[in-house]
């Protein structure tokens, strides 16, 4: 037992890490993939009961999402008393621990290679709970997100695996999330490589399907696979609404572009004490809680009554209005709530409306209500997120109907159209992101960087040795044959020198003495030999080759030598990367 445990921790585990620093790991990115997607659909299933269950026993009548029941002072009292102990539950936090949602995965990818830690989980799960069941206007997916990435996060962190690997994970975490929610796998996937990798590679496709469909298997077998609306056959009955739908498409896109512009406006009073904010997020909650409740919760029953047509026109309209206002205000300033939900839920609304309006113009070939609230969900996601495939792969799960696709791709690419190109709006998470002072770098060359881990291209054909040597020793030390002599220092390795000098200078030194008929020295200082000497700094082996980049901006050597904690104060020197190899490397890959 004590062999076959020595040789999965020498040999298995550490050439699994050495394959996945490459590009090319599929195998075992399909592992993790799998991996991930049963940890996350577990995890969501938690979450989802942690919701669910106080809801069903709290609220009157059937089902967990029917706030509007509820008696007046209830109603005014929840959001409130929830809100003040968001903010006294987020005032004890320091502020980095506070942030959560869709935006901070964006941000732990782009400036912490994905890592997420565990406590960051913890909040999101806490607050992403409370939001929704004390009736605040919030989603439960962009909280699902958040934990699928951290947990796939968590996982590739306790593996130690390459950082590639791990931002790998985290989009695998993301598609699962969204898979599990709304029973979607494909948007899952599309979302995930759309909206927070902002890149489609071949390699990310496979975990992330993966992962897409081992969550859904998993939810599936407690929620059953229904999808998460029941939504009947739905058809455009004539070419002759395409005008309308282009109309609508417009109308939604304005919108949309008006959420994201409350939502920037507001994020200017972040500097504000976070108990304050969220206080005053719960005081106006109260007055669109007690005058439409649907826009309490989730609302997901709102939005299955406007897909079946159940919902008067005022209704439907100051509900969509409304959701977009407390919402847009809300998570402007600061309230931890998901924007996937809301957004589903002003689309569906609006659509709704514009579809009994439609009605009333020509009810003899008009389509249902029902077709207008799918179209107009489809339309407000895609543009406030600005992410039109993945808002197009939801419609055609959701509807699991092909004849929507038409009618679906041209609303949902003309709305995100005027919400970008007519109002100059980016996606809702990228302008929170620069309302923050931060930024999303996609370059093409930089997201090859990451991709690759400083294992992938790192020389091993490397020897440590001291700075002085006796010549013996250093005979000895080039009869291993070593590519670079990393030399050691007293805080570690100091510089490198190709072996071929010290060879070099033995034999010199040697024919030297012949000449003259002495004793060729007997002592060899590799500092003081002539040689190519480099200036050289550590790197840790979980680095991208974006992080190793960074590495030689910061620190302006020649090269880096790479090194893996392996026991407290050991550090085990694997190899040696030079600036040249990163720059060969990505040369030879875009060729």
């Amino acid at each position: 037992m004590r062999k076959i445990w020595h040789q999965i921790t020498e040999n298995l585990i550490p050439g699994f890490r050495r394959r996945l620093s490459g590009v090319d790991a599929l195998p075992q990115l399909a592992v993790l993939g799998l991996l991930s997607g049963l940890i996350t659909g577990g995890v969501i299933l938690v979450f989802r009961l942690a919701i669910e269950w106080p809801l069903e026993y709290f609220l009157p009548g059937d089902g967990s999402e029917s706030f509007e029941e509820l008696d007046l002072l209830t109603r005014g009292l929840l959001p409130l008393a929830g809100a003040l102990a968001l903010g006294l539950f987020l005032h004890r936090l320091a502020t980095h621990d506070r942030k959560v949602g869709i935006v901070h995965i964006m941000e732990r990818l782009n400036y912490h290679q994905g890592y997420i830690s565990g406590r960051s989980a913890a909040v999101q799960f806490i607050t992403g709970v409370t939001t929704v069941v004390t009736g605040q206007s919030a989603g439960r997916e962009g909280p699902a997100v958040h934990l699928g990435a951290a947990f796939s996060s968590l996982m590739g962190q306790w593996m130690r695996l390459p950082n590639n690997s791990i931002r790998t994970l985290v989009a695998c975490g993301c598609a699962a999330a969204i898979s599990a929610s709304f029973n979607t796998p494909i948007s899952g996937v599309i979302f995930a490589m759309e909206v927070v990798m902002m890149e489609y590679t071949i390699a990310g496709f496979t975990p992330i399907i993966l992962a897409a469909v081992s969550a859904a298997i998993v939810t599936q077998a407690i929620y059953g696979s229904e999808p998460a609306f029941s939504v009947p056959a739905l058809t455009m009955n004539s070419l002759i609404e395409i005008p309308w739908i282009l109309a609508i498409a417009v109308i939604i896109g304005v919108a949309a572009a008006l959420f994201i512009h409350l939502v920037d406006t507001m994020g200017r009073y972040h500097h504000r004490p976070v108990l304050l904010r969220v206080t005053v997020c719960g005081l106006l909650m109260v007055p669109f809680a007690l005058l439409i409740p649907e826009v309490m919760g989730i609302g997901y029953d709102t939005v299955d009554l406007a897909i079946h047509g159940h919902l008067a026109f005022w209704l439907l309209l100051g509900a969509g209005i409304a959701k977009l206002v407390i919402t847009s205000l809300t998570i402007g300033l600061g309230m931890p709530s998901g924007v996937i939900g809301p957004t589903i839920f002003m689309g569906a609304t609006l659509g709704g409306a514009m579809g009994l309006i439609g009605a009333q113009i020509a009810p003899d070939i008009a389509s249902s209500v029902g077709f207008y609230a799918m179209l107009g969900m489809g339309a407000m996601m895609g543009a406030v997120l600005q992410a039109p495939l993945a808002a197009l792969m939801a419609l055609m799960e959701l509807t699991r109907n092909p004849h929507i696709m038409l009618p679906g791709m041209l609303i949902i690419t003309t709305a995100s159209l005027v919400t970008s190109e007519l109002f100059g709006k980016k996606s809702l998470f990228l302008t929170i992101l620069k309302s923050q002072g931060l930024s999303y770098q996609n370059s093409p060359v930089i997201q090859a960087l990451r991709r690759v881990s400083v294992g992938a291209i790192m020389d091993r054909n490397i020897l440590r040795t001291e700075r002085h040597l006796t010549a013996e020793a250093a005979r000895k030390i080039l009869k291993s044959e070593p590519k670079w002599l990393v030399v050691e220092g007293s805080n570690g390795p100091t510089a490198l020198l190709p072996a071929v000098d010290l060879a070099r200078y033995l034999e010199d030194a040697e024919e030297l003495a012949a000449e003259k008929g002495t004793e060729p020295t007997d002592t060899v200082d590799l500092m003081e030999i002539p040689a190519n000497r480099r200036d050289v700094a550590p790197v840790q082996y979980q680095a991208t080759l974006e992080e190793a980049l960074e590495v030689f901006d910061d620190t302006s050597v020649e090269a880096l030598y790479v090194q893996r904690h392996v026991a407290p104060m050991i550090q085990r020197v694997y190899g040696i990367v030079l600036k040249s190899d990163i720059e060969s490397y990505y040369q030879y890959r875009r060729s």
